[in-house]
């Protein structure tokens, strides 16, 4: 008798319970928080990073975890004596309205009001079609 043979076998498909949609919305409001944390540390007047784990090779040639940091690039940025903001779905701008990509505002301390206008809008779904335009170029 064969060792597979003893085993419970069924034939079986995985589903997978979120939507594309609501998992591209979760990556943004994430990434929105993220921002929201980035522009904490630039009103501190300090740099936000994370945490990350990379392989290198030791002087054996073994591969080994390093841990290290990386600086998390901020979405706004200081121009025209004021501040731009920025959506961003990875490494990709989106446009808001189909055509502006970014907001204006005069001091850095407004960048947190526009920062939770993304967030209610991506939990709301108004930025589903900045996405998928995104998405869309991106294939």
């Amino acid at each position: 008798m064969s060792y597979i043979a003893k085993l419970n076998l069924k034939t079986i498909q995985r589903v997978t319970n979120k939507d594309p949609i609501t998992m591209g919305r979760e990556k943004l409001v994430a990434g929105i928080e993220e921002q929201q944390r980035v522009l904490e540390a630039a009103l501190r007047g300090d740099a936000y990073t994370v945490a990350t784990t990379r392989k290198t090779k030791n002087d054996v040639g073994d591969f080994v975890k390093e841990q290290g940091e990386r600086r998390v690039r901020a979405w706004f940025f200081e121009q025209d004596a004021g501040y731009y903001v920025q959506c961003r779905y990875g490494a990709r701008i989106l446009f808001l309205n189909g055509k502006n990509n970014a907001v204006w505002v005069e001091k850095l301390n407004d960048v947190a009001g526009v920062l939770e206008t993304f967030k209610q809008a991506a939990v709301a779904g108004e930025l589903d079609k900045a996405v998928a335009l995104v998405m869309a170029k991106r294939s």
